[in-house]
């Protein structure tokens, strides 16, 4: 099965190593895949590693049982272990027997690529082998475009992405920054928007100055003011000095309001006299004072219906909106999901000091099909968390959250999605149990959807054809 787009010449040059004792077998998937792989072949260990030295292959396909314990899976999880531990973007398929599912699972954890039972037939071997390379690819372009990326971190000001709308962005900070106008930014919460008021700051001819920020929606309205402006000594009960607020701290710099669609109508009204005199006085006092800052705001409500309904000051909004950069959500954003995933994975496996080296295809479907409610910050705390928690070198989809999230979902939600599983009630089930039962609804799903198609039901749900009949097995959904 060819992967679109890729010529046979170009899969000549993809090199496959099959690891196994058993002389026939290697011979047979050798010369199964000799028309279109370039295929070298070993018995044991060390003679795999000596070639995967020198050779590199995309792919291994190794036997559990070598010698000198052909009995146990010793010397296979030893070849694993090396390969990975050598190169860990290879991709490793077990090949086991029938009775040897806790040793694949065990290879999984270790970080295989997928398992197979012997004897192997080449037709479905060779799905799996293409499926592994076309993996390999993706994985490769993004640790490609990660390098690029951190190239020149310091020009993106820490946002990562290359889906036109963040270059947008990117632009509209480069054309706005050396100008003093002030810019309004709108945005789910999450997207970025704090990174990209520092960067507009960072890049204008203020950087030399203070950045202060401020969530408008934090603080109690009857201290909102103080904060903002300042107050006296003895303003009001607790006020026992003169405090700066956060507009003077600001002076020189740039004002940071986050969620100012939060701000009380009658500080806005203090607020656009502030911008249209740039003086102000502190709570409690008489006094004019000058400031020179640069307002950033910010706000994930839709400040045009807020407007209609009187809860913010329209003059306002002209007067804070002369520019506005508006941050695309995580789920517009396509391939910039996968290269943050990967981004995040690296970041925090050398941070923590954890082996953590990729994602599973569950994982990477998840990644592609979940709608980021929590957009950038939630994926990066779900990949902090899974890098923590995980037991194995690869994260899997359940290491994501995946399970938790599903059994809290509403019910009711759930059973008027079209095309979608409904779930169970999962009260009083263990985490095993409520897995089972998800695995259960999702398999039974895709199979009615696909009209019992395997290879599209496997290809959607991001295992290998194997994998799925392992499954399907398990919940009694395997029609003979």
């Amino acid at each position: 099965m060819n992967n679109p787009g890729q010529t046979t010449k170009q899969k000549l040059l993809e090199k496959i190593l099959v690891v196994d004792d058993n002389e026939v077998i290697c011979s047979q998937i050798k010369w199964g895949l000799a028309d279109e792989y370039t295929v070298f072949s070993a018995g044991s260990v060390d003679a795999a590693l000596q070639i995967f030295d020198e050779q590199l292959p995309r792919v291994v396909v190794l036997d559990l049982g070598l010698p000198p314990h052909e009995n146990t899976s010793v010397e296979g999880f030893r070849c694993l272990s090396e390969i990975i531990n050598r190169r860990p973007q290879t991709k490793v398929i077990m090949l086991t027997g029938n009775d040897d599912r806790a040793n694949a699972l065990t290879s999984i954890r270790l970080g295989a690529y997928d398992f197979y039972p012997k004897p192997p037939s080449l037709v479905e071997l060779k799905i799996i082998i293409s499926r592994a390379i076309h993996l390999a690819n993706i994985e490769e372009q993004n640790r490609l475009l990660q390098r690029s990326i951190e190239t020149t971190a310091s020009d993106s000001w820490g946002m990562i992405g290359q889906c036109t709308d963040l270059q947008k962005v990117f632009n509209n900070i480069q054309k706005v920054a050396a100008t003093n106008v002030p810019v309004f930014i709108s945005g789910e919460s999450g997207t970025g928007k704090e990174l990209v008021a520092r960067a507009l700051h960072d890049a204008s001819s203020r950087k030399d100055g203070s950045f202060i920020a401020i969530n408008c929606g934090a603080i109690p309205e009857n201290l909102l003011e103080a904060e903002l402006f300042g107050h006296e000594k003895g303003a009001f009960t607790g006020a026992h000095s003169t405090v700066q607020g956060k507009f003077q701290q600001a002076h020189n710099g740039t004002l940071f309001l986050d969620e100012i669609g939060e701000l009380p109508v009658n500080l806005q009204v203090k607020l656009l006299r502030f911008l249209q005199e740039g003086v102000l006085q502190r709570v409690g006092g008489r006094e004019n004072i000058r400031v020179d800052t640069r307002p950033v705001c910010a706000t994930n409500v839709d400040i045009a219906a807020a407007i209609k309904e009187g809860k913010f000051r329209e003059d306002l909004f002209y007067r804070v909106g002369v520019v506005v950069i508006d941050l695309p959500p995580l789920r517009n954003r396509g391939d910039d999901i996968l290269l943050l995933a990967n981004y995040y994975l690296r970041l925090f496996s050398e941070e923590h000091n954890i082996s953590v080296q990729r994602f599973t295809s569950s994982a990477i479907s998840f990644f592609k099909t979940y709608q980021w409610p929590g957009n950038v910050r939630e994926l990066r705390n779900r990949v902090q968390r899974a890098v923590i928690m995980c037991e194995s070198k690869q994260i899997d989809a359940s290491d994501l959250g995946v399970v938790e999230d599903v059994c809290q979902l509403d019910e009711q939600e759930v059973e008027n999605r079209q095309g979608e599983p409904r779930m169970v009630s999962f009260a009083g089930k263990t985490l095993r149990d409520a897995k089972d039962a998800v695995e259960y609804e999702l398999l039974s799903a895709e199979l009615e959807r696909s009209n019992g198609n395997i290879m599209r039901t496997a290809d959607v749900l991001g295992v290998s054809r194997p994998t799925l009949y392992g499954l399907l097995k398990k919940h009694s959904l395997l029609k003979i």
